[in-house]
């Protein structure tokens, strides 16, 4: 990129990474010791709103604009700075900080270098791995209702009733003398008395007794989870360490 080129932005939209739209480009600032493009002043209201500064390091032209490797939410809360014309070294740090950058102050040399690759600044960056633990849910099993019929022996006991015979013998009275002269004196006769007893009737009917159901309890425990991690070390060869 040249200063020329960049200063044509202005006016352009500056995009997100997926090319959405988050503002109007209104202003390029340069840095005065290199010369080189390092900010953008982009108004991110409806109404064109309060300026917003932009870093223009990773910048690049598309078709629909000026394309930045930042969401539009994370510009929107960039820290406020009074677009005056130009940027303290204080508010700079603050705006590389809110990028996630490294700020590199014009016209400080690093002191010493780099053996293991192109000296970059005076310090290291020292890193940790951090376990991070979520959880999925996964299916462990099945549980259903089912009916099935049984049977068994009920046994019970039930009063039933029967006729039997009993013979009655009386004498002869006046009482009842006409109905004993009454026919033949000598003759062969028969008499029938109908007897009855109950049985036991079995019936069987259905009869509804309990509702049973499938429910669901949560029942919250503890794992430990254990994994191993790496962190970076620093140690300094050829100097005593103070503390």
């Amino acid at each position: 990129m040249t200063t020329q080129s960049v200063t044509e932005w202005r006016g352009q939209d500056l995009l997100d990474p997926d090319g959405g739209r988050i503002g109007t480009i209104e202003e390029i600032y340069v840095d005065t010791d290199t010369d080189q493009p390092e900010w953008a002043l982009v108004k991110t209201g409806m109404f064109g709103g309060r300026g917003t500064f932009v870093p223009l390091r990773q910048a690049s032209p598309t078709g629909e604009g000026v394309q930045v490797p930042y969401e539009k939410d994370h510009v929107k809360d960039a820290p406020n700075m009074d677009p005056d014309g130009r940027l303290t070294r204080q508010e700079e740090q603050t705006l590389y900080r809110h990028y996630g950058l490294e700020f590199e102050a014009a016209g400080e040399e690093p002191v010493g270098r780099d053996t293991s690759g192109p000296t970059t600044d005076n310090a290291m960056t020292r890193s940790e791995e951090e376990l991070s633990v979520g959880k999925a849910q996964h299916e462990t099993g099945r549980a259903r209702l089912r009916k099935y019929v049984v049977t068994e022996d009920v046994q019970t006991t039930v009063p039933v009733q029967r006729e039997e015979v009993r013979v009655e013998r009386e004498p002869i009275t006046e009482a009842n003398a006409g109905a004993a002269t009454d026919g033949p004196a000598i003759s062969e006769e028969e008499h029938e008395v109908t007897l009855h007893a109950e049985e036991p009737v079995v019936e069987k009917r259905a009869v509804p007794k309990e509702r049973v159901r499938l429910d669901k309890d949560v029942v919250e425990e503890e794992r430990q989870v254990t994994d191993t991690v790496a962190k970076e070390q620093i140690e300094v060869d050829g100097a005593d360490e103070r503390h």
